[in-house]
């Protein structure tokens, strides 16, 4: 039993105001992703309709095999997939950078020093 009081007082408390801090990053994170994949989305639909309507117009295999159909799932694919693409690229650069913020001192030195030159780009927060 005195055990279990110990350990009970060696727990740390979450206060209210940290879980609202986390909670309003969180949404702000989120939000970002939400513009990130809505930006790409709309340059995929606009990229994708440009050459599949104009080859439709043009080409006779694709005015013959291509129904209207056909053409709005080639360009909602494309758009679909640039939104997750986006948003989850935005999801995880915003979680590194957090986690690198977050990190204890000794963490953050990444550098080996013994090589002379700083790491490649994509190893940086």
């Amino acid at each position: 039993m005195d055990a279990v009081k110990k350990k009970k007082k060696k727990m740390s408390t979450v206060t209210r105001a940290y879980l609202d801090q986390k909670l309003a990053l969180a949404k702000r994170c989120s939000r970002e992703a939400t513009l990130a994949g809505a930006k790409a989305a709309a340059v995929a639909t606009v990229a994708s309709a440009v050459p599949t309507l104009a080859s439709v117009r043009m080409l006779p295999w694709a005015k013959a095999n291509i129904n209207p159909t056909g053409q709005a799932l080639i360009i909602c694919t494309a758009a679909g997939m640039a939104y997750f693409v986006a948003a989850d690229k935005k999801i995880l650069s915003l979680a590194r950078r957090h986690s690198f913020e977050n990190a204890p001192e000794h963490l953050k030195n990444t550098s080996f020093q013994g090589t002379g030159r700083p790491h490649p780009a994509f190893f940086r927060p």
